[in-house]
């Protein structure tokens, strides 16, 4: 397979030529290595081989490489640095700059950067590399400053921070953390007038009519659908696009819909629990859908590549039929592990359908390269109103127009679900909260009725749309957006890290990270867990409340479908417990169970000093008698009369 991809390198007028190939002898878990040599870029995934060419303009419809004066030789190198910066975030892993057997590049440095990243990120806290008291935290001033030092291109995000400033100022007068958003932002504080410039209703209508007819659809209807294809990187001449209450609603709306009683298997790819998710099972395995997920290795949560291609790959050489539909997210909304792009490639090929949860996705994350090579058939994604103040919003669901037809025989005439964004009503006729409680709930006549009346009183839906949080995310770019991030989310789980209870004799850590640790092509979310001194897991539960105390907001996630090997297990605190010698204790089994574990979800708004207050919150869970101190705390505070 062989593509010319453009994203990243429009600036510049450059493309970059993608061959895919098949290397059966050559054996990799995931995607590893990567090599930037005099033939481009190598990717390898359990025997696929990826390779990108940087083409000049003129040669791009060529494709003859000749780079033979000095200009040719300066524009390939800036091509492959620009291509290198797209790939720390795209369908390929960082670069590793060293020798490749495949590709000789004797120029290449010596050091992977991989190992330069860790080492940086090792010298970003204070020279003590270990705390055991949170006295001894260095000041937010002085831990800033060894950021920075260790991190040099971060002070190039500044332009992230005078957004923030400017558009969000709740969040420095609220004095609040927020790393429990997961989507994208549509409006900012500072044009709040226009936050609640739409309301959601449902439509009394079925998903085929829905695409086949579209059915009346508002200016703003029109407005905010071209923006967000626009922001999310979809062709209207590709895909349809269709409105949802929200997430779950969009994932129970395809499955509804769907045809397993055709295509009759469903596959997952998620290491934590998703409401999301369980409503398409749910609903799935009611029409006698096999449902199957695919599972992670503990403790480093990784797919269990194996397994799952054997699942996907077609077992017989016979024309293949459509075998079900495949679930799969870039990255883990929970740990920030990262997957390769090439699993749709392989699902695609083996008679797949490929729906993308991209709701986890970070802003401008729908630009890389991989997006660019892999079209799936369905695209899924969220939005919230604005960062730290309003998370309603709403989801969308894309649907590749060239298997549409999939729906034609659908025997369901109103599918839930399905909203219209209508201009936003008037204090006084705003619609209740049981108006919006069912697809039927809003009659054409009503909503007619209301426009008329916000007509009289001079309210326009022709307004200008700003989607201000979608207008930041663009100006900033994709590399200036993944750079902030990457720098931000290693330091925390770096800091995270080196918390460790005093006087225990093996130095036991106070936090446990789940997934990747630091490295550079992990993803915007930490999970972990904490423990007290006698290495017992505090509950979750528990540390959430009290970091919204602190005005620190952390979610709560479940891991799931973790693969146990013969020599360990989890139990349910989320250790790790040795068989002994005898055997007794082996066991090789699928956990559906899964355990509570918190996570952070840093974003492109999110600032050093938010990871430096988590970190200072976390610390002083160092002493053992914290939490009961805090529950004391609590209860007299809330006490109306105070017993001596």
């Amino acid at each position: 397979m062989t593509m010319i991809v453009t994203n990243g390198l429009q600036e510049m007028n450059w493309s970059i030529r993608v061959t895919v190939t098949h290397t059966p002898t050559f054996q990799a878990d995931e995607l590893k290595t990567l090599s930037f040599g005099p033939h481009g870029i190598v990717n390898f995934l359990d025997g696929f081989v990826l390779i990108g060419t940087p083409l000049p303009p003129k040669e791009k419809d060529l494709e003859k490489r000749k780079f033979g004066d000095v200009n040719h030789k300066e524009a390939k190198k800036n091509a492959i640095t620009c291509l290198r910066e797209a790939c720390l975030h795209g369908c390929c892993f960082p670069p590793f700059t060293g020798q490749l057997p495949l590709i000789p590049n004797p120029a290449a440095a010596t050091t992977p950067p991989r190992c330069e990243f860790a080492a940086a990120t090792a010298s970003s806290l204070h020279p003590q590399a270990q705390f055991t008291d949170h006295e001894s935290l260095p000041s937010l001033a002085d831990s800033f400053g060894y950021f920075n030092k260790a991190y040099p291109q971060y002070s190039h995000t500044h332009k992230a921070d005078q957004i923030r400033a400017q558009e969000y100022p709740h969040l420095c007068l609220s004095n609040h953390v927020c790393l429990d958003y997961i989507g994208h932002c549509l409006f900012s504080s500072s044009s709040s007038s226009n936050s609640q410039f739409f309301d959601v209703v449902y439509k009394s209508v079925s998903l085929n009519s829905q695409l086949l007819y579209g059915g009346e659809e508002s200016e703003l209807e029109t407005r905010l659908r071209k923006r967000i294809m626009s922001f999310m990187n979809v062709s209207e001449d590709d895909y349809f696009m269709v409105f949802t209450a929200n997430k779950s609603s969009a994932f129970k709306l395809l499955a509804d819909n769907y045809p397993f009683h055709t295509n009759k298997n469903l596959l997952t790819v998620y290491d934590c629990e998703s409401e999301a998710v369980e409503e398409m099972t749910e609903s799935a395995s009611k029409r006698g859908t096999r449902v199957r997920s695919a599972e992670f290795l503990w403790p480093s949560l990784r797919i269990q590549s194996g397994k799952l291609r054997r699942t996907m790959v077609s077992r017989t050489n016979k024309r293949r039929t459509t075998k079900g539909l495949f679930v799969f997210p870039l990255q883990s909304s929970l740990t920030g592990a990262r997957y390769s792009y090439l699993w749709m490639s392989i699902a695609q090929e083996n008679g797949w359908h490929v729906l993308l949860d991209a709701s986890a996705l970070g802003a401008k994350d729908m630009e890389t390269l991989g997006l660019s090579l892999f079209h799936p058939d369905f695209l899924i994604c969220s939005f919230y109103k604005i960062f730290g103040e309003n998370p309603s919003g709403f989801g969308c669901l894309f649907i590749k127009k060239s298997i549409a037809s999939l729906f034609n025989k659908s025997s369901i005439e109103t599918s839930r679900g399905i909203v219209s964004l209508v201009p936003a009503q008037a204090p006084e006729f705003e619609l209740s909260k049981q108006d919006l409680a069912g697809p039927s709930s809003v009659s054409e006549y009503d909503l007619d009725e209301s426009q008329s009346r916000r007509n009289e009183m001079g309210i326009s839906e022709s307004s200008d749309l700003e989607c201000r949080g979608l207008d930041h995310a663009d100006s900033l770019g994709l590399i200036l957006i993944s750079s902030r991030v990457r720098y931000l989310v290693n330091w925390l789980v770096n800091a995270l890290m080196s918390l460790h209870h005093p006087n225990s004799e093996n130095g036991l850590s106070l936090v446990r990270i789940y997934g990747p640790k630091v490295r550079i092509d992990r993803g915007p979310a930490v999970a972990f867990n904490l423990f007290d001194w006698k290495g017992e897991k505090i509950d979750p539960k528990i540390v959430q409340k009290l970091a919204d105390r602190n005005n620190i907001s952390l979610s709560c996630g479940s891991l799931r479908h973790v693969w146990l090997t013969d020599t360990s297990r989890y139990d349910e605190e989320g250790s790790i417990v040795e068989a002994d010698r005898s055997g007794a204790n082996k066991r090789k089994e699928n956990s559906h169970s899964g355990f509570y574990v918190l996570l952070a979800s840093p974003g492109f708004l999110t600032n050093f000093e938010d990871m430096y207050r988590l970190w200072a919150f976390v610390s002083r869970f160092l002493d053992a008698d914290f939490v009961e101190k805090e529950r004391w705390r609590y209860l007299a505070l809330n006490q109306t009369i105070v017993e001596v």
